[in-house]
């Protein structure tokens, strides 16, 4: 008599253990120790972090055989929306398609015509981050709306969301928490309120992070993770993120079940029929619909009602970003302390190097300790990177600095695409089609983030080790040791 399928599934996750150990070690893509100073040793900006139970969990699917989105995204999707706070949440397969199709979700015919990215509609964005965070307006056919950036925030001029504003045209918002420090979420939700518009919440670089709104308001003192203030928001999971599932990425939406079937209709081909996967009358009147146009009784699976795409990651996918998810605290925990301890260590070079502060504070006073402005909220970010300012004057010339990181090692990263205005793709745009780029202000804070900034890793697979190699060999170079001009 055979074995039975527990016993050889009980086999295959001893065998894949047992790999796992000899091949991945310590979980950081077998890259075995990190000590940095040589092409072999890198300490990279950011990497994946994972245990046999991701491997055995994407065996596990790939056995079912079911492959495409299923239990597993369904029960992903139900895990990640009630960690965030949220109402729903769907999978997609990378971060630039959750944007894509948050703010693809302005155009449909189901919204009322005054939310709807049509006739010149307008949205507003930072000038200084991802570019796929801007992207997708255009791509919809609306005008984009740049903004300037505190290049010690990373985030957005508070005050230039009023100078933006156009009535009639603005639709709304989206924003991403720059670095992982959250935008200033009071200010923004106010100004979206009092005038009616959506704001996406770009939170691809900051899941964990926190902000408690302030000033005896609605929510006031409640710290509340991001990716629950906005009328939707967006996930990255590639590997440079806070948990992976290789690719994929998530759209969120806060309540409004009128968005979530929009993007569910993107998502999946832009079908009317919310049924998953392989289930069929969910509604129970699969032919029992009318719609203009059709036969009466037409098969509601196959009914469309946008223009929509197949952005669904697969299942196995979901399965390793459920193990991820369950990681999640210590994984934010370890950015959190790695920030604080790099952040500490390179106190003394405060003369050449602005130190970023989460959202709100006005002054480090310790480790992880800060004053705070007189607004009443707060920010606790789940930092993405560690951001180094070059001050103007202080001798120190940013590229050469990441070519010296390089050369030893250590992985460092510029704020993105800087100012998205002077990359090619956007400035050749706006120079084919001037009514669809909308600048406002000079936008030297993205100018200065593009030229002056450089960030590092904090990711979790950092050991203090090579956190004190990298405050080492900027503090020597800062120092006048290997070649500062």
């Amino acid at each position: 008599m055979g074995r039975s399928k527990r016993e050889i599934l009980s086999s295959i996750e001893e065998l894949v253990r047992e790999y796992y150990s000899q091949v991945h070690g310590d979980g950081l893509g077998g890259t075995g120790e990190i000590r940095g100073g040589g092409k072999d040793a890198e300490i990279p900006y950011a990497g994946r972090v994972f245990g046999h139970e991701e491997l055995n969990a994407a065996v596990r699917s790939s056995l079912d055989f079911w492959l495409t989105l299923g239990e597993q995204g369904e029960g992903f999707e139900r895990e990640i929306a009630s960690y965030l706070g949220v109402r729903f949440s769907r999978l997609v397969n990378s971060g630039s398609s959750a944007n894509f199709l948050a703010v693809g979700a302005l155009t449909s015919s189901s919204l009322p015509e005054g939310l709807r990215l049509v006739g010149g509609g307008e949205i507003i964005t930072c000038a200084a981050g991802f570019p796929t965070t801007a992207a997708p307006i255009l791509q919809h056919g609306g005008t984009v709306v740049f903004v300037d950036v505190d290049p010690v925030t990373c985030n957005v001029r508070l005050e230039s969301l009023q100078e933006a504003y156009r009535e009639g045209k603005t639709r709304g918002v989206i924003l991403a928490h720059g670095m992982g420090n959250p935008f200033d979420i009071g200010g923004v939700l106010d100004f979206c309120r009092e005038r009616g518009l959506v704001l996406i919440e770009d939170n691809c670089d900051a899941l964990g992070s926190r902000y408690c709104l302030g000033g005896g308001g609605e929510g006031d003192g409640e710290m509340r993770l991001t990716g629950s203030w906005g009328d939707l928001s967006t996930q990255s999971f590639y590997p440079a993120h806070h948990i992976t599932m290789g690719e994929g990425g998530l759209v969120s939406v806060r309540q409004d079940v009128r968005l979530m079937r929009i993007v569910e209709s993107l998502r999946d081909w832009g079908r009317d029929c919310w049924c998953a996967t392989g289930v069929s009358g969910t509604c129970g009147k699969r032919f029992g619909w009318s719609f203009d146009g059709l036969p009466d009784g037409y098969d509601h699976k196959y009914v469309y009602s946008h223009l929509g795409y197949n952005m669904k990651p697969t299942d196995w996918q979901a399965a390793i970003g459920r193990v991820q998810l369950s990681r999640l605290p210590e994984f934010i925990q370890a950015r959190r302390s790695n920030w604080e301890y790099l952040r500490s260590g390179l106190d003394e070079l405060q003369e050449v190097f602005e130190f970023g502060l989460p959202t709100h504070a006005v002054e480090r006073i310790g480790d992880g300790e800060y004053r705070w402005d007189s607004s009443g909220s707060r920010s606790e970010p789940s930092w993405f990177g560690f951001m180094l300012l070059v001050r103007p004057n202080s001798g120190l010339d940013r590229v050469e600095l990441a070519r010296y990181l390089t050369e030893r090692g250590i992985g460092n990263r510029m704020f993105f695409g800087g100012n998205l205005m002077r990359q090619p793709a956007f400035s050749d745009f706006a120079k084919e089609h001037p009514d669809r780029v909308r600048v406002v202000g000079d936008l030297q804070g993205a100018d200065r983030l593009m030229r002056d900034g450089i960030f590092i890793g904090v990711y979790p697979g950092l050991r203090r080790s090579d956190l004190d190699l990298m405050i080492d060999t900027i503090t020597r170079y800062v120092r006048g040791i290997g070649g500062r001009k």
